[in-house]
């Protein structure tokens, strides 16, 4: 497996969502993706916190089953892997990624003249050493009214199946109706800048 250079370490995103890979672009790293392939309706817990984290080191758990570990030991340079989960919160409910169209256009509909949290998970491992370091980050959002072509056009258009919640507040069609948000984008985007970047730096410490 080739890797890019990223300073004095590389990194391997455990993830295969654009919003994650371009914010972590956006940060200023080089890295290459490896992605879990877990079922994770196979983990369920009811505390929207114990699932994020749990799925985020079950992501990063199987790709490190995926890989020789060992191989990284003797590296002079350390190679971090980032693991991250999200859930939505709309009416005191943990939303996932939506099931369907059909499901995705109801939880869209719900962001309506409505309110959303979200709570997200980012895990950092590094290889050389197995150090891990994670943390949560939550963050807020309200909609005005989200007209029902504009919804439509989402669904059918079908990114939003692959998020949690059906939750993109970046996406061009979404972005004009986000009347206010407590949090950061990114966070709501799946991989906060500020948590990752400090936990990047504790893991390699």
């Amino acid at each position: 497996m080739a890797f890019e250079s990223s300073s004095s370490f590389k990194i391997i995103l455990g993830s295969s969502s654009s919003s994650r890979r371009q914010i972590l672009s956006d940060m200023g790293y080089e890295f290459s993706v490896m992605t879990a392939d877990i079922d994770e309706k196979q983990i369920r817990l009811e505390k929207p916190e114990e699932l994020v984290m749990a799925l985020a080191e079950a992501k990063a758990d199987a790709i490190l089953g995926k890989i020789h570990v060992i191989d990284f030991f003797d590296k002079d340079e350390p190679t971090l892997l980032i693991t991250a989960d999200q859930v939505v919160i709309h009416g005191g409910k943990i939303r996932e990624k939506p099931s369907d169209k059909d499901e995705a256009r109801e939880f869209i509909k719900g962001y309506s003249e409505g309110h959303a949290a979200t709570v997200g998970f980012v895990l950092v491992t590094n290889l050389k050493t197995g150090a891990r370091r994670g943390g949560w980050d939550k963050a807020e959002v309200s909609f005005r009214k989200i007209p029902d072509e504009v919804i439509e056009s989402l669904v059918n258009e079908g990114e939003v199946l692959y998020v949690a919640g059906g939750l993109m507040v970046e996406h061009p069609l979404t972005s004009p109706f986000v009347e206010a948000m407590v949090g950061t984008a990114d966070s709501i985007m799946g991989l906060p800048k500020v948590l990752t970047e400090r936990l990047i730096q504790e893991a390699l410490q």
